[in-house]
């Protein structure tokens, strides 16, 4: 029997010998940069004539990796390479799928800070963020693992004479899994492993900007005795393939993180049935957020700055959990904010590979441009207090933003921006605080800052995200601890790393037998 499930313990890097191991995961990465990754498809690696640059958005000078792009041609062999891989994996015993999980999780934690170079590398994230993404990699592997051995037990049933009454959980078949580029080992790594743990088949189309570490993942599956065809690597652009990968009749599932606009696109393409299709698609959405920190007047003030400053700039505020408005009763909305705009000040802006950055660069020339945008619109709709400005070199480098006096319904206070700017908005009173709050469509995770007994259970009760936090950041859920997933816009509250996430990959069969 396993032991139970324990997260994997983050680096300290405050210990030497850690610093240097770390410090030569990124020479090993340096050395391999550059290298051609092709499509897996089935037990083929296929090379193709379009090819995508991956390049490190410290220095969009260097590149990465370049991956061969797919096209529908290849897009449909590995959805039939997937389905006739199917007919084996589904009888493979759960006990047997999870010890090829348990697997995996031991060989990326041998090589952890080499995975984590490679965030480094192509997310540009910061030592800690892409150590922290690696452990949670680690952790929805370990377990997904369990959890399918515990569904795999037998489930009680009410007793009825003469009849022997059996349910199980079987897989659902293909799974199109769309992970994003902000967690692109983790969130790809739990997407894909709760498909295959599941008794599932996948075709995995990457996040087009950190393709390279959903290849190297590739090899590690590979290492760890995944049988070919259980997961096919297919990246290539979401215009070109998407379409095609959701609207497919053999496609059972899709699993997706990314936007809203592209969320409901995909939500909408796959309620639409093709001729030769057999079932009803599954789709399991999470979209995004605009996340709210409310600080009461009673509030320890240095606890919320800290989680206010933790939540909106931490990864260049690149998370669907990120804090992106700082909520404040008016009594103490001076002071917060210059606790915040202190701490903001003192982080430092600059290369991901360099032990000593707060905060890296965004994802790419897109993001990069778009926030800009955002700060452009905040600067006509509150007033700049701090940072909107740019770094000059091959960077797509945006100092940490903070807009404040700006209206409930402002543009920069309803819209997902996505970036390192936070928007600072004056509450009269704590109702008005959680009216604030709950006036988007979104509704993913949020935090209470207070001492107040009774405010914290009235926003227990009329606070409406998946993941609700007081007295910390509203960021860093972890495997098992906190289910991740919210409502309304920001999906279909899918709550990954729970114990229902295995149920949104399956199907349950009763069998009766009267004697």
């Amino acid at each position: 029997m396993r032991e139970p499930f324990r997260n994997e313990p983050f680096t300290d890097f405050t210990v030497s010998d850690s610093i240097a191991d770390f410090q030569a995961a990124i020479r090993l990465v340096e050395s391999q940069l550059g290298l051609e990754y092709r499509l897996k498809i089935g037990s083929d690696r296929i090379e193709t004539a379009t090819k995508r640059k991956s390049v490190n958005p410290s220095d969009f000078k260097q590149t990465v990796g370049i991956v061969s792009q797919a096209d529908e041609e290849y897009a449909h062999k590995a959805i039939l390479a997937a389905a006739a891989a199917f007919e084996e994996w589904k009888r493979v015993p759960p006990a047997a799928r999870a010890r090829v999980l348990y697997k995996a999780a031991a060989i990326l934690r041998r090589r952890k800070h080499e995975f984590s170079a490679w965030l480094v590398y192509e997310a540009g994230k910061t030592w800690t963020e892409a150590d922290a993404d690696t452990a949670e990699a680690i952790d929805f592997m370990e377990f997904y693992g369990r959890e399918m051995e515990r569904l795999a037990e037998k489930h009680p049933l009410v007793p009825y004479a003469g009849e022997h009454n059996e349910l199980t959980y079987i897989p659902l078949g293909v799974g199109v899994v769309i992970p994003p580029w902000n967690f692109p080992l983790a969130i790809m790594a739990g997407m894909t492993m709760a498909s295959v743990v599941a008794g599932n088949t996948v075709v995995l189309k990457p996040a087009s900007p950190t393709a390279v570490i959903a290849a190297k993942f590739m090899e590690l599956l590979e290492e760890a005795g995944l049988p070919d065809g259980v997961v096919n690597y297919l990246p290539g652009a979401g215009g070109e393939i998407g379409d095609f990968l959701v609207e497919h009749p053999l496609t059972r599932f899709i699993c997706f993180t990314g936007s809203r606009e592209v969320g409901l696109r995909i939500n909408e393409r796959a309620s639409a049935a093709k001729q030769d299709q057999k079932w009803i698609k599954r789709v399991i959405a999470e979209m995004g957020g605009k996340d709210t920190i409310i600080v009461a007047e009673d509030a320890d003030l240095d606890l919320a700055a800290e989680a206010i400053t933790a939540s909106a700039f931490g990864y260049a505020g690149q998370k669907c959990s990120a804090c992106s408005r700082a909520v404040v009763e008016e009594p103490v909305y001076e002071e917060v904010l210059e606790k915040v705009m202190k701490r903001a000040q003192a982080l430092k802006l600059g290369l991901a590979v360099e032990q000593s950055t707060s905060v890296g660069p965004v994802i790419d020339e897109r993001a990069y441009l778009n926030i800009l945008k955002y700060i452009e619109v905040g600067k006509s709709e509150g007033t700049l207090v701090l940072g909107g400005n740019v770094r000059g070199g091959s960077g797509y480098f945006i100092e940490p933003t903070i807009i404040r006096d700006v209206a409930p319904y402002a543009r920069i206070a309803q819209e997902e921006i996505f970036g390192p700017v936070l928007a600072f908005i004056k509450a009269g009173n704590f109702d008005a605080a959680l009216d604030i709050a709950n006036n988007t469509e979104y509704g993913l995770t949020g935090a209470v800052i207070s001492r107040d007994r009774a405010k914290l259970e009235k926003a227990r009760e009329e606070f409406h995200v998946g993941n609700l936090y007081f007295n910390r950041k509203c960021t860093g859920a972890l495997v098992g601890v906190h289910p991740f997933g919210g409502f309304n816009m920001s999906g279909t509250d899918s709550k990954a790393g729970g114990r229902d996430y295995l149920l949104l990959f399956t199907q349950a069969k009763v069998v009766s037998e009267r004697f």
